[in-house]
């Protein structure tokens, strides 16, 4: 599968000081074992369900607003399906019917296969109680190593959707996540299942799962997480498609990881996603927590406020400078070079989820002496953005705090003093 590029999209910023550390971070919500959050509202409450913990088989918990405060309420499965043995049950899914009714989806122990299986069950309320709908699971192939992580997606057209992950990389096969259409009830199946992606990338160190579908006006974009959910190489990225059953292309890079949110959340995956907000969860000690965090669109291309999104410096707007390639160490082996005179500068245009603090990381060498840029912002505020002295192709970040408008900025490097060449903006 070819790798996907964040657009060339010149990034923007609002600048207000010289030092790094303005970003905000994704926020912690419910400060205790949380795993797989899955968030929905109603009549203006948020109710979120989880794998299963202290607070039971699956806990449910509510909220005035994404940010909470949020109350864990107990447990909204207290009846174990009969199909199912004793263990945990993971990563649930509820949604709403056309009749009123709340379907859950949750993967539970199978008796009968010794597998995870996908089950659903029903409720009139969203906090439960929801009892099964059969007396077996939904899905369950023990051969293609069990099936888990469903989820719920319903198209424009009213079509509605189980998406799912065979849970291949237990039994040495293919973890492969499908879109299996269902009638109204959610549990009658219509026609057969259509595989989307699979686990296919180094990084996903054989692991694909927890796969949320969106459809913005261009594309409809698959969220899923990849890596070991046991420690801090857990990610979540994204792959978009023009039509529903593809072919997805994967992002080029993942979305969050411990990296790009500067170790705010260890692993962030298991992710859930409204039009402005995603959820997801991150370890603290023993326990996988629940954060949430602003989503913007660029070009209906996810961004997190929080998550280091990167910019290269060549494909911006340039003025009497020049980009050089074939850079040792350089992102994309290019950077922007000769921004030697007074009328030299790169215009980067990004891309803000929302209003406030975030910070610049701007990826630089200079080798004589150090240099500056003067940054000026959507064609106003005007900053000096100071490059220590590290050595030609020597690669170092300098950091700026910034404040932001939402949606699109342009920020313009232009020449100040000395010398400096540009490789990349990143912006969290």
């Amino acid at each position: 599968m070819r790798m996907l590029l964040v657009p060339a999209i010149v990034l923007s910023l609002l600048v207000s000081g010289s030092a790094a550390g303005a970003a905000v971070p994704p926020a912690s919500v419910i400060n205790a074992d949380f795993p797989d959050p899955d968030v929905l509202q109603v009549d203006g409450t948020y109710y979120a369900y989880s794998t299963s913990s202290w607070a039971g088989r699956v806990p449910v918990a509510s909220a005035p607003s994404p940010s909470g405060p949020w109350t864990v309420r107990g447990d909204a499965l207290p009846i174990r399906p009969s199909w199912a043995g004793n263990g945990g049950f993971w990563a649930p899914d509820v949604s709403r019917r056309g009749d009123g009714r709340f379907l859950m989806y949750f993967t539970g122990p199978s008796t009968a296969t010794g597998r995870m299986c996908i089950g659903a069950a029903t409720s009139t309320s969203p906090t439960g109680p929801f009892t099964a709908t059969s007396g077996a699971p939904l899905v369950c192939d023990a051969a293609e190593g069990g099936d888990i992580d469903p989820s719920s997606f319903v198209d424009t057209n009213g079509a509605r959707y189980l998406l799912y992950k065979n849970d291949g990389n237990a039994v040495g096969r293919p973890a492969i996540v499908w879109l299996q259409q269902v009638q109204a009830d959610g549990v009658t199946f219509i026609g057969g299942r259509t595989e989307l992606i699979r686990n296919d990338r180094p990084e996903e160190a054989g692991v694909i799962e927890a796969p949320v579908l969106v459809r913005r006006a261009s594309q409809y974009v698959l969220f899923y997480s990849g890596g070991s959910y046991g420690g801090n190489t857990y990610f979540t990225s994204y792959a978009v498609s023009p039509s529903i059953r593809g072919g997805y292309t994967k992002a080029f890079r993942p979305l969050m990881t411990t990296a790009t949110v500067n170790g705010a959340v260890q692993g962030p995956g298991g992710a859930d996603v409204h039009p402005n907000r995603i959820f997801f969860h991150g370890w603290v000690g023993n326990a996988r927590w629940m954060y949430v965090a602003e989503l913007g669109w660029a070009n209906d291309f996810p961004i997190v406020r929080g998550s280091r999104v990167r910019y290269e410096a060549e494909r911006g707007a340039i003025n009497h400078a020049e980009v050089r390639t074939g850079v040792p160490g350089a992102s994309q082996n290019a950077v922007v070079a000769k921004l030697d005179y007074a009328d030299s500068w790169v215009d980067i245009t990004v891309y803000a989820p929302g209003a406030g603090n975030y910070t610049a990381y701007v990826r630089y060498a200079a080798g004589y002496g150090d240099a500056q840029h003067t940054v000026t912002v959507n064609g106003g505020t005007q900053l000096v953005l100071t490059y220590p002295n590290t050595g030609w192709e020597n690669w170092s970040e300098a950091g700026l705090d910034v404040t932001l408008n939402p949606g699109w900025n342009t920020l313009r490097f232009q020449y100040r003093a000395r010398w400096a060449e540009l490789d990349q903006v990143e912006l969290a």
